[in-house]
């Protein structure tokens, strides 16, 4: 059956190159995730933040090396692209960013994201969240970028409205935490 539409994103439009690293700025760079950084992975997921607010929790480094070898899949099936947040000099991952639930289609993504908790607040956060978006919605071509997190999530919100992300509404009990289910904050960035 045929389309009406021509999509904005051709399959392959990812997947037939390389990944790239991207950088945000004062040391900061975005990198594909390497299975040397499943300890910081375990270390991170440790942290009860990061517990509250992810529907996972890393149990060893070989847990953590599986996830990273599923993030690397996504770019190749170009269902995903997880990036690390590193410290440029010492090579450090001090968060994540990540585009998912990719359609090509209509040129739309869901980003998320996390920082270690001896980083937060140093900006880190919104400055790799902006960077991925920008180069989304630029070289690669999407049309909109959406970012979600409970209302109860203060910081989170903060690190949306830093990186650009208009808030567009409410979507009631939408994702469920180990708490219970959650009133979602719907955030985007369109090109």
């Amino acid at each position: 059956m045929p389309y009406l539409v021509d999509p904005l994103m051709s399959p392959g439009c990812l997947s037939q190159q390389t990944q790239p690293a991207l950088s945000a700025g004062s040391g900061l760079v975005l990198r594909p995730w390497l299975p040397k950084d499943a300890a910081r992975v375990v270390e991170v997921f440790r942290d009860p933040a990061i517990q509250r607010w992810n529907l996972r929790r890393a149990d060893s480094e070989e847990e953590a090396r599986e996830w990273i070898k599923q993030w690397q899949q996504g770019w190749e099936e170009e269902t995903a692209a997880h990036w690390a947040v590193v410290d440029g000099t010492r090579d450090t991952a001090l968060g994540r960013v990540s585009l998912q639930h990719l359609i090509l289609m209509s040129g739309q993504a869901k980003i998320s994201y996390w920082t270690a908790p001896s980083v937060r607040g140093a900006g880190i956060g919104p400055r790799a969240v902006a960077t991925v978006a920008e180069w989304a919605l630029g070289e690669a071509g999407f049309h909109r970028i959406e970012l979600g997190h409970s209302t109860t999530n203060e910081a989170s919100c903060r690190v949306a409205v830093k990186a650009g992300f208009a808030l567009e509404g409410v979507r009631r009990k939408a994702l469920l935490h180990a708490d219970g289910l959650h009133d979602m904050h719907l955030h985007a960035r369109i090109r």
